[in-house]
């Protein structure tokens, strides 16, 4: 059965996704889907981080947006005044249409029945070694990372702690969906989900050089990877809970 939400431009629609959401990674099922898109684009503007769950939620759709689409079908959802999304609108991001319509344009421009000059031989190996070039650069590997955060002690502030981590910014980071997992005598633990570009950003770097010193050690005792995946062309193989 199809979940229905209500005026998500209000404070009030935010505050019952933002409920919504406290138990799950994504609006149906264990993955990104068309129903997170429909929910995600009746969103008007980037929502206050005063709602935590929705905000989580709405940053880790960005990033799998910029990096690879969204493949899921969903059990379906309803948003009021809100169309929802199509096959087409879920493809992957459009960046590269934009490329292939000024690669149509550089050809309208060739006189195919003329002999070419040393001018446009030029023009057209640097055409290719540019696409050759753009080619690989796309072609670049990402993983999916589930890491473990863990605190110094019970009195540690597990809300300070992952604003902490998520301050973190690199090129090529992303951070996803968290949740607090219970150790034992009081003690939690963040585990966080992070989408890396493998050419960019090395982990261990990212624990050592980032995660475990000033000052966000002050709230961080250790980080354990739980999981790694390669992201290979199916979005599901990034979902790890």
């Amino acid at each position: 059965m199809a979940v229905t939400f209500y005026d998500l431009g209000s404070a009030a629609g935010l505050k019952k996704l933002d409920e919504y959401l406290l138990s799950r990674s994504y609006i149906s099922g264990y993955q990104a889907s068309k129903d997170d898109i429909t929910v995600h684009a009746a969103i008007s503007k980037v929502p206050s981080e005063d709602y935590v769950n929705v905000s989580r939620w709405y940053n880790h759709v960005e990033a799998l947006l910029r990096i690879s689409g969204v493949a899921g079908d969903g059990a379906g959802v309803i948003v009021e005044g809100f169309a929802p999304i199509t096959e087409e609108a879920v493809a992957t991001p459009p960046a590269g249409d934009s490329k292939a319509s000024a690669a149509e344009d550089d050809d309208d421009d060739i006189d195919l029945f003329g002999e070419e000059t040393e001018e446009e031989k030029k023009a057209s190996e640097e055409r290719a070694a540019s696409m050759k070039a753009s080619t690989k650069k796309k072609e670049s590997g990402k993983s999916s990372v589930l890491l473990d955060v863990k605190p110094w002690d019970d009195e540690t502030d597990m809300k300070k702690l992952e604003e902490a981590v998520r301050s973190v910014e690199m090129e090529g980071l992303f951070w996803g969906a968290s949740k607090l997992v219970a150790v034992g005598y009081g003690i939690k633990k963040l585990q966080i989900m992070l989408t890396i570009v493998d050419d960019l950003v090395s982990v261990d770097s990212l624990i050592e050089e980032r995660l475990t010193v000033e000052p966000i050690n002050e709230y961080v005792q250790s980080c354990d990877i739980v999981a790694f995946n390669k992201i290979c062309k199916s979005i599901s193989e990034c979902c790890l809970f």
